[in-house]
């Protein structure tokens, strides 16, 4: 590939599909995240690591060697990573005397780290300690969200938002009841947040309907929150900012209720009701020779209407 006037110009047709791919799209791909740990790390961090990159598979990246790096102190190297492997997304894994068990979550914009939230881990219940059945490779999961400080707490709020974008997996146009087998439920109270993964299995019921059980499969965290990098309020509307091509157009008269019911409404011309066809009694037929007023009419058609309803 060569570079004129900060123009990138391939050379190759396979350096040309490689520039398509990187390039804008109006439908994104599917955010890849890149899970590594730092120079230091304990056990139950490494763990923790390998089980969460079990559950984003095949939308993750793990790297195995340790990363010397601060993300709060410097992200260059996170954002150089991140270019190098096309992944908006990041967990990163740390332990030290100060902040023991350490979990950093994170998310790029533009190849720059956009905000970042980190978690200390108090309890750790990994997914080889639970014996049950897991669920298969790839499986998107049903995210559940517990708590008042998701929906008051500014940092709480990121963090929700976050973490639909790290584990939400890929945009589907419809789902079959039997792929919706995992279950992440977090729950946020008095500063922590538990997060707790399960296995729903459909069972008998005696009816159409199954009966529906959760079995928990792991991993099992309980996490505390720590230090915050959040965007300011400018930067993050535009990371948010959607295409003029994908903005659905208003229909006229049409509208939609908190359901998705559609509702359309008909401009109709003034009908004049003295030429209504009203149903024919023998009682309102005119005699020969017998001339019927207007005011009359409108009487016997007002009781006619009243009869057919």
């Amino acid at each position: 590939m060569t570079k004129l006037d900060g123009v990138v110009k391939p050379k190759t047709k396979r350096s040309k599909r490689f520039l398509e791919s990187r390039a804008p799209k109006l439908l994104e791909d599917v955010k890849t995240a890149m899970i590594m740990k730092g120079g230091n790390s304990s056990q139950t961090v490494t763990q923790a690591l390998k089980d969460i990159y079990a559950l984003k598979k095949p939308n993750a990246v793990l790297y195995k060697k340790k990363n010397i790096t601060r993300p709060f102190e410097d992200s260059t190297s996170l954002e150089f990573f991140s270019k190098k492997t096309d992944c908006s997304l990041f967990l990163f894994g740390s332990h030290n005397k100060k902040r023991p068990n350490n979990l950093i979550f994170g998310r790029l914009f533009d190849f720059h780290v956009l905000d970042m939230v980190e978690l200390g881990i108090e309890k750790f219940v990994s997914l080889s300690d639970v014996k049950a059945s897991k669920c298969p490779e790839g499986t998107k999961p049903m995210l559940v969200f517990a708590g008042e400080a998701f929906d008051t707490d500014v940092e709480h709020r990121r963090l929700k938002s976050l973490l639909i974008d790290f584990f939400r997996g890929p945009t589907v146009p419809a789902v079959r009841l039997a792929g919706l087998e995992h279950v992440l439920h977090f729950t946020a109270v008095e500063g922590k947040v538990y997060l707790r993964s399960y296995r729903s299995v459909l069972k008998k019921s005696g009816c159409r309907t199954p009966r529906i059980e959760l079995e928990e499969m792991g991993p099992s965290l309980d996490l505390v929150l720590r230090r915050t990098h959040l965007a300011s309020d400018d930067l993050y509307k535009l990371a948010h900012r959607r295409p003029k091509a994908l903005k659905a157009r208003k229909k006229k008269n049409i509208s939609h209720n908190a359901f998705g019911t559609k509702f359309g409404r008909v401009h109709m011309q003034k009908q004049d009701l003295s030429k209504l066809q009203t149903r024919k009694m023998k009682g309102l037929r005119k005699r020969r020779g017998e001339v019927v007023s207007a005011d009359s009419q409108e009487e016997q058609a007002a009781k006619v209407t009243k009869v057919d309803v």
